[in-house]
């Protein structure tokens, strides 16, 4: 006992108490960190001939924003409604076979239709997760979801964000006390 109040006199004389309050706020302030990271995605679609569309631009967000540029230079953002009535209309095309999405060799070259662009989009996959097992298993659904971005180096700097992103709220974060993973075990002070 004698110990304990020696070890907190000289923790409260040396600040150490301050240091050890600070370490273990660290350590539960990681998951509100990991919590704030990227939930939506902000995508850019745009028009390439009349009700053709493809993904210009698209990267992490804290929200889902679509901003859609149309063929007569008019740009807008959708709104929820709109995007859930486009994820429910390519969900019943998706159904009954007439996706682009999951046909074998669709003719997209110009582009999808809105709904079917929205879904190749990872926002598509955050809007629509409901329907995610009727894609993401499907092997045309992968390789025709490139189609609906303007340009393979989109898609590429698409991926290559998102993947950050994910990374970002997946890795430890280093601080203070550090945490990254050393031999097995926790590095730092305490390793939160």
């Amino acid at each position: 006992m004698k110990y304990i109040k020696k070890l907190s006199t000289i923790t409260a004389a040396t600040g150490l108490g301050a240091l050890l309050v600070t370490g273990m706020t660290g350590c539960e302030n990681r998951t509100q960190q990991t919590q704030q990271q990227a939930k939506g995605a902000f995508v850019i679609i745009e028009e390439t001939a009349p009700g053709k569309y493809k993904i210009k631009d698209e990267f992490p967000a804290d929200e889902t924003r679509i901003v859609l540029k149309q063929l007569d230079g008019v740009e807008r953002v959708l709104t929820k409604e709109e995007m859930d009535k486009l994820v429910k209309e390519e969900e019943a095309k998706i159904d009954n076979g007439t996706s682009p999405l999951t046909q074998q060799n669709p003719e997209v070259s110009q582009g999808m239709g809105l709904g079917s662009v929205l879904l190749s989009s990872i926002a598509g996959a955050m809007i629509g997760s409901y329907i995610g097992n009727k894609l993401f298993g499907n092997q045309n659904y992968q390789n025709n979801r490139k189609a609906g971005y303007k340009s393979p180096s989109t898609y590429s700097r698409s991926q290559k964000s998102f993947s950050k992103s994910r990374a970002k709220s997946t890795s430890k974060r280093s601080g203070f006390f550090g945490n990254k993973k050393s031999s097995g075990k926790k590095g730092g002070f305490f390793g939160g």
